[in-house]
């Protein structure tokens, strides 16, 4: 029996694992054992998700065949099982329909940060040249948007961590800004508690206390939605100090007079006032980054899923340049991506405003150089289209998307105010969504198509740390499931530009690689043997003599000046605030078992044991307020939902704040659709809710 080596279809670590061809448990279905590999990455570790993911290859649950409506255009009919040709049939007549009645832009897709780069390539291609359209976007939106616009903004260069993950244990102090590893990606806590165990000294912010924050030196406990003045006035107290590095401001930076000026305003007294978090650890927690080195600021979604995500994540980074932090051995700034493919998927083209390489849309070079790749004239490519909640919310209206093609993608739980979301889709004229099982969006769909899992494709992904790694097929894919770079060339061919693609990733990998040559995110000299000769190879990578990147800004930064920019930002409210009506303020993230939008994980019968439902975290003294006992199902409501979960309480979290995870329906009927200015990212970190006990109305 082969064994084969491929990678976790999980989070952004993409650990390596071994699967192993065995006996099958289900008639007709694969057989798997699957062991955790010694990878650079996990070095043998992984999570429970990790371990049982194979469960989802033979799953009975799983989608084996396309599903149309019993009842063409009525979505209230059934879905039954139908052929690729008349699911191909539906769809290509409703693309013709709606391009022929409303333009090219009213059909569109929205992909996914699980994509590999070769579909994540192929998908911003095919809406480009075979719809010729420029509605498309994906849900990498709702997690990397806001740190990746303010990385561009300062470093000239988005890549999540600018060093390799293993050299957070080398750092003596490394600060956590609404992070949690121990719950999201588990084997990554080797790092950290390598670098413990040698005396490093890490300090979580987070307004609950989290596992990561339980082996932490510091942990402090801001209110939702105010990280970018905590950031601003330890920004203050380095500079009264005497603690910034002067010297690398002078050589390597430029704008710092600006932003030293605006932090005179928050001094720690205020910032205390602001954020509850008391002027003696934010003290400490400065003079530990700024004496106590190497040192780390590392930043996640409880940072960044504001609508202020974009300047808050500007504000670590002011703090990290301004204490000569970035470009130094086992030190910088970094963003700890989420999704699988998280990374590599927002590189190469399927983000509304992005061409291959990370090129801009609507840069005339970046224009010229793709279309001879892709063999089109640069006329024919269309303009930046719409940011993913914006097309999600103009479904179905005159100039709005009125096809539309989901895949690897669950819009109708992960994406906010997921009311206002079900409404949108059900006024769409026709749906589309390729997923390995039904989910939640799928029930709204007119056409479901059953795609490839992980291990019955090949393809490469790249992770938090830049690293481009393979994956590769381990057993097909059941008879009558297409992968999605299939179903892509077989659509093109019925739309009449099928001589532009093709579904062999090998020759999709190779054309990404021209169309990204010399682009911020260069691939051209990565190979598929380089990747597994060298275990990963890091980008950028121009050539094939070139060793790859594992540490950026050693010696300059891709700016026009080769200068890292500081960028002024100001400390504003939260887009909605509580008031007497909505007293609290609720914040979302996840759980250790659960993924995403859960519709791989909540099929997993142990990870469904371990954690079966869904659970509000509320402090003791909010549910005495209320009469709420732990394991009470309990009501929150927003100004736009209402949501029924379970209680858990919790001493470690702030008494004014309720966490819930986003991995059921549910919590993203509350959450504020407010988008960040510069990255369109939704405010899903801070809404304002009331509380109650099911069944009462939580008044005294």
């Amino acid at each position: 029996m082969t064994a084969t080596q491929t990678h976790c279809p999980y989070c952004a670590l993409q650990c390596g694992m071994t699967l192993t061809p065995e006996i099958p448990l289900r008639p007709g279905m694969p057989g798997v054992r699957l062991e955790p590999a010694e990878f650079p990455v996990n070095r043998g570790g992984l999570c429970a998700k990790g371990f049982t993911a194979a469960d989802l290859l033979d799953h009975a649950d799983r989608l084996l065949t396309p599903l149309v409506r019993k009842e063409p255009g009525n979505r209230e009919s059934p879905l039954r099982e139908a052929s690729w040709e008349e699911a191909y049939e539906q769809i290509v007549a409703a693309i013709t329909r709606s391009q022929r009645e409303f333009g090219r832009d009213s059909v569109g897709a929205f992909g996914g940060g699980g994509l590999t780069n070769e579909k994540a390539y192929a998908l911003g291609k095919f809406v480009r040249v075979a719809l010729r359209s420029s509605a498309i976007d994906y849900n990498g939106r709702f997690c990397m948007s806001s740190a990746a616009t303010a990385a561009n903004r300062a470093l000239g260069i988005d890549r999540g961590l600018p060093f390799p993950l293993a050299d957070v244990a080398e750092a003596r102090t490394v600060l956590l800004v609404g992070a949690n590893p121990a719950d999201a990606m588990p084997p990554s806590m080797q790092y950290l508690d390598t670098g413990r165990s040698n005396g490093a000294k890490h300090i979580v912010i987070d307004p609950r206390r989290t596992n990561t924050a339980n082996g932490a030196h510091l942990h402090l406990q801001p209110l939702p939605g105010t990280d970018l003045a905590l950031a601003n006035g330890m920004l203050h107290i380095a500079i009264r100090s005497g603690w910034v590095d002067q010297r690398f401001i002078d050589e390597r930076t430029e704008g710092f007079a600006a932003v030293k000026a605006a932090t005179n305003s928050y001094w720690p007294e205020r910032v205390e006032r602001i954020t509850g978090v008391p002027e003696a650890r934010l003290r400490e927690t400065v003079r530990l980054l700024a004496t106590e080195g190497p040192a780390m600021i590392l930043t996640a979604r409880g940072a960044e899923q504001h609508s202020n995500g974009t300047d808050t994540a500007q504000a670590w980074l002011n703090l990290a340049l301004a204490l000569g932090l970035v470009g130094k051995p086992y030190s910088g700034y970094g963003t700890i991506t989420g999704q699988g493919n998280g990374q590599g998927g927002r590189e190469h083209g399927q983000k509304a405003d992005q061409l291959p390489g990370y090129r801009k849309l609507d840069d005339p070079a970046a224009r010229a150089h793709v279309a001879a790749v892709w063999g089109i004239d640069p006329d024919e490519l269309p303009q930046p289209g719409k940011s993913a909640f914006e097309m999600i919310d103009s479904l179905g209206t005159d100039g709005g998307v009125r096809a539309l093609w989901v895949l690897a993608s669950n819009i109708v739980v992960s994406a906010p105010d997921s009311n206002r979301v079900r409404e949108r889709l059900s006024k769409t004229d026709f749906l589309v969504v390729s997923d390995i099982f039904r989910s939640e969006t799928a029930e709204f769909a007119d056409v479901v198509l059953p795609t490839a899992q992980w291990a019955e494709e090949e393809g490469t992904m790249t992770n938090l740390e830049g690293r481009v790694i393979r994956r590769k097929m381990a057993l097909p894919p059941p008879p009558d499931v297409k992968t999605d770079l299939t179903v892509m060339t077989e659509l093109a061919g019925l739309l009449g530009r099928g001589e532009f693609f093709t579904d062999e990733p090998r020759a999709v990998f190779e054309e990404l690689r021209r169309a990204s040559a010399g682009g911020i995110a260069d691939y051209a000299g990565i190979t598929y043997e380089r990747i597994e000769a060298e275990q990963g190879v890091f980008w950028p990578c121009p050539s094939e003599d070139h060793p790859g990147t594992p540490r950026l800004f050693a010696d300059s930064f891709p700016t026009a000046s080769g200068r890292a920019r500081f960028i002024r930002v100001d400390h504003r409210d939260a887009a909605e605030l509580p008031d007497l009506s909505f007293p609290y303020v609720l914040t979302t993230g996840r759980n250790m078992q659960q993924y995403q939008s859960g519709n791989q994980t909540r099929r997993v019968k142990a990870l469904n044991v371990a954690l079966p439902e869904p659970r509000a975290e509320i402090h003791p003294d909010l549910a005495r307020r209320h009469g709420i006992a732990d394991g009470d199902l309990v009501e929150l409501r927003s100004r736009r939902g209402v949501a029924t979960l379970r209680a858990r309480l919790s001493d470690g979290i702030r008494p004014d704040t309720v966490f819930a995870p986003f991995h059921w329906p549910g919590a993203n009927a509350l959450t504020n659709p407010a988008l960040d200015p510069h990255s369109k990212m939704p405010a899903f970190k801070v809404c304002a809710v009331a509380i109650a006990r099911a069944g009462h109305t939580g008044k005294d």
